[in-house]
This record gives C-alpha cells, structure tokens and sequence, in this order.
C-alpha cells in the first residue's frame, strides 16, 4: 500500500510521457508480483491499479490536428491547465508545431525584431536654427580692414559665441522604417520556441477566473511559479471581467489581442499565457506565412516632415471669405 502510495505522488510530478511509461512498467512488475506470490504462498491481496496510481485519470484533450504536417521532426507537447483553483486542474495535452515552437533561437532576429520597435515610432524633435535663421547679425561687427582683428560679416556665425549651429539637426526627424514580413514572422517563431524552451509558456482553456480579486491571481502566480511579470493572450480583445479588472490592479502583468502579440513584449515578460483560442490563431497566421508563396511588395515610405509637426497646421479653407455664393449642384 505505502509503495503504491509513492509511484502515485512521482507520477503526479512528471510528465505525462514518463507516466504512460512508470504505469506499464510497474504494471509489469505487479503481475510478476503476483505470479510468484501464487507459487510461494498465500499473500496479501493485490492492489487495484486505479486506487494506486490516481494520478492517471483520462485526459479530456490527448492531441489535435495540426494544418501542416509534420514530416522532418516530432510535434511538441504541452500540458492543458485551467485557472479555476490556485493548482489547477490538468485538462489533457496539446500538440504544438515544431515549426512555431521548436525552432533554432536567432537571437539575431529577435534584435532586429526589438530595435525595429524601439525605432519605428521614434521621432527626433531636436532642432538647431541656422545663421540664417537667427534673429540680428545682420551688421558687420567691424571693418573688414585695418583694425587688426579677424574678418566677420556677422555675429552669428557658427565661429561666435551665441552663434548658429553648422550642421544641427534638422527636427523633426522620423526613424521610421519597415521590418519586413519573413523577419517579423521569423522573430515571433523564435520567441514562441525560446518561451518553450525554458518552460516559460503556459497553455489554459480560458481566462475564467472565480473572482475580480488581484489576491487571488497573484496567489495563483505564486503557487505555479510563473514569475513576477505574466503576459496574457487571448483571441479576442472582450476579455472576461474578473481576469480583465486583476490584471489592470498588479503592476507587471498585461494583457493583450492575438493580433497585438509581439517579441518586444513576449520577452519583456517572463511567462506568456496563451488560450487554445488564441494559440490556434497564433500558430496558424505563423504557418499561412512560412508556407505562402506570395511575394512581398518592397515598402515605400510616403511620409514627410510636416506629418510630424508638433502643432499640424490648421485647415483654414471653411474660413476663407468666397467672393461668391456657392451654389447647389
């Protein structure tokens, strides 16, 4: 009884591959048990294999149908939790595409991912007037001969103290330039199987949670180790109200759309959080782009400096005075 009592707590703490595996080995056993038993003896009698090993019980999920076969490798396994109690309840496991989720770590690529980010949006307001610009100066300091002294024809050269700037920058300034697709898709594949790698991806059913408290899904974070900063994902951007209204209250967790999933963010957080919605959709725009065959079109950037203006210029055309009626046509 005690020894049946310990392969059910092991069982309960490895994964569910070993455990198929512990259970028709110890079942083996047993019967081996049992058979030599019968030839030495009466003995106490056997154990029921359900009784001994709880910690089998029947998965709802045991796999799923993945889009795009997989021929070159084995697909990935994770584990299904749900976030109704503070351990959760093992729903089953899921398979995940090596493709999107066991690819090499460019960590090159994640780089390109994070500076383009970081840049796109940045714009350089810094602005240094030229000597043209500047107000006065427009005396000559001094003969140009015979007073000994260098020849200036004004006082705001850039040579003169409280002069104009050669060459200052020239705001605003847009960085904005354009990832393109292969590398965006490749960036997001990296930082899923980098998330994978080190345990740091988590699969649940749903964002249903039992309270709006923020207590209980920091509990909930600590009992299963997720860490101090959690992002979650889900397929729509209506997220349920409990988990909606904890997550605005606990300062390092976020959550976002699928469609506004990035590696910025999937690596500023230590756990990503992902619903089956929202893996499904994930995984499958992440393959329809290693898979397609459509050619990118080269990005042309059609901004200007006055897109970027601090104060746009006001459309005053409703304001001009017509030197006649306009008629109805």
């Amino acid at each position: 009884m005690a020894l049946a009592k310990l392969i059910g707590s092991i069982l309960k703490s490895v994964s569910h591959q070993h455990q198929s595996k512990i259970f028709l080995t110890t079942t083996v056993r047993l019967q081996q048990n049992a058979e030599f038993s019968d030839t030495q003896g009466p003995s106490e009698p056997a154990e029921d294999l359900e009784t001994a090993f709880p910690a089998l019980e029947t998965p709802r999920m045991t796999s799923r149908t993945l889009r795009f076969p997989v021929d070159h490798t084995y697909p990935r396994l994770s584990w299904v939790e749900s976030m109704d109690t503070y351990e959760g309840t093992k729903l089953g496991m899921i398979d995940l595409h090596p493709d999107v989720f066991a690819i090499y770590p460019r960590i090159d690529v994640l780089h390109k991912n994070v500076h383009w980010q970081k840049m796109y949006r940045h714009i350089d307001y810094n602005f240094e007037p030229s000597r043209a610009e500047m107000p006065g100066g427009g005396r000559k300091p001094w003969p140009q001969k015979g007073t000994g002294r260098a020849r200036h024809g004004s006082c705001r050269s850039p040579l003169w103290i409280q002069g104009a700037k050669a060459h200052g920058p020239r705001g605003p300034k847009s960085y904005f330039y354009m990832l393109s697709r292969y590398d965006r898709a490749l960036g997001l594949r990296a930082a899923l199987s980098c998330k994978y790698a080190q345990n740091d991806l988590v699969i649940v059913d749903s964002f249903d949670i039992p309270t709006s408290e923020p207590e209980y899904l920091q509990e909930l974070t600590d009992v299963r180790f997720w860490g101090y900063s959690v992002l979650f994902v889900d397929d729509t951007d209506v997220m349920p109200e409990n988990i909606a209204v904890s997550v605005s209250q606990i300062r390092g967790f976020n959550i976002l759309p699928a469609y506004g999933l990035n590696v910025f963010s999937m690596l500023k957080h230590e756990t990503l959080v992902l619903t089956l919605a929202a893996l499904e959709r994930i995984e499958g725009k992440l393959l329809d782009e290693v898979h397609t065959t459509h050619r990118q079109e080269k990005f042309v950037n059609t901004l200007r400096p006055e897109d970027f203006r601090k104060h746009p210029k006001q459309d005053t055309t409703m304001l001009k005075s017509f030197s006649a009626p306009i008629g109805n046509n």
